[in-house]
């Protein structure tokens, strides 16, 4: 049976951790990029059909290409963020199940029903999005995730075949604790939670 994890652990994955608006000028490297990979694809997900695909955006050039897509709140933020990564989701997953999911064959479900693939990748790309977000907590990283952003237009620049769809982008980096804003409150137990 697994232990708890310590609460110095929790705090920092969970209730000390901050939605970033500001970053150090650290680089976020390709081995905590690989590392925060390795970790986020252990994450469950339906038919362990892993839908999410990342993008990670360092350089100036490529996160101008971003930029046009940004609303007015976001675009100075995430240009000035040492990693942007696009959280997007793969309407083709299901090609991938033969060998993710070898159980049984699932991809005939899928295979010509939207009205199941679509669903099913962006609840499960979700998922991962926040793996991805939990795992770099993990890992000393600090995130500023947003969904102020034209889904057509980053889209259109970054996955013009139509096959990977965006879900919602996140800064990456080592943050600057003067960026965040006050802590919002959280629902309480009685007001969230039913026991049954």
């Amino acid at each position: 049976m697994a232990s708890r994890l310590p609460d110095s652990t929790l705090d920092q994955i969970f209730r000390n951790a901050r939605t970033f608006n500001r970053f150090h000028t650290d680089p976020v490297s390709d081995d905590v990029i690989h590392a925060l990979y390795e970790l986020l694809k252990w994450g469950p997900t339906a038919f362990n059909a892993q839908p999410a695909r990342y993008v990670f955006l360092r350089t100036a050039e490529a996160k101008s290409r971003l930029a046009p897509a940004l609303s007015s709140g976001n675009r100075d933020k995430t240009l000035a963020a040492p990693a942007v990564v696009l959280i997007a989701y793969d309407t083709g997953f299901h090609e991938h199940l033969p060998a993710q999911f070898p159980s049984y064959d699932a991809k005939p479900l899928f295979d010509g029903n939207p009205g199941l693939i679509d669903p099913t990748a962006v609840r499960n790309g979700s998922l991962q999005g926040a793996y991805l977000i939990l795992a770099a907590r993990a890992l000393g990283l600090d995130v500023g995730p947003m969904s102020g952003f034209n889904p057509d237009a980053v889209n259109s620049e970054f996955f013009p075949d139509g096959r990977y769809r965006i879900n919602f982008i996140a800064n990456l980096g080592y943050g600057d604790p003067e960026s965040v804003h006050p802590r919002g409150p959280r629902l309480g137990f009685d007001q969230a939670v039913q026991l049954l």
